[in-house]
């Protein structure tokens, strides 16, 4: 029953995001108030988790263990390659790393379309 509703839940962001074009939340606020407005404004606000991944590694766990300060973990990734932005641990889009005001961001270089990353919810 819980499969239904996520499926019915992705069958209508599917429908929404194909109907979205510059602004998705634009679109949203733009339109009139019907039943298919009020079920998406209803999730615009839930906190989702965001995760850049810069690579990965596998590693047995006597490695892990003989970690120390200044070791170095060979990643998967070269350097330079797109890392890679996940929602909820679905790819979402790829970019490279920035520095803003003295932190790291990520400037995004390839967004996944808004029919893909609903298909990925499937």
């Amino acid at each position: 029953m819980a499969e239904d509703s996520l499926d019915n839940l992705a069958d209508k962001l599917a429908q929404e995001a194909a109907a979205m074009t510059e602004s998705p939340v634009k679109a949203v606020e733009n339109k009139e108030d019907g039943p298919k407005d009020r079920n998406l404004n209803l999730i615009l606000d839930i906190p989702l988790r965001v995760t850049v991944e810069l690579g990965r590694t596998k590693m047995p766990v006597s490695e892990l263990l003989n970690l120390t300060q200044g070791s170095v973990i060979e990643l998967s990734k070269l350097a330079g390659e797109p890392m890679e932005v996940l929602v909820n641990d679905k790819l979402i889009a790829r970019g490279e790393a920035v520095v803003v005001n003295e932190k790291f961001g990520v400037r995004l270089t390839d967004i996944i379309s808004p029919a893909e990353r609903v298909e990925q919810l499937r």
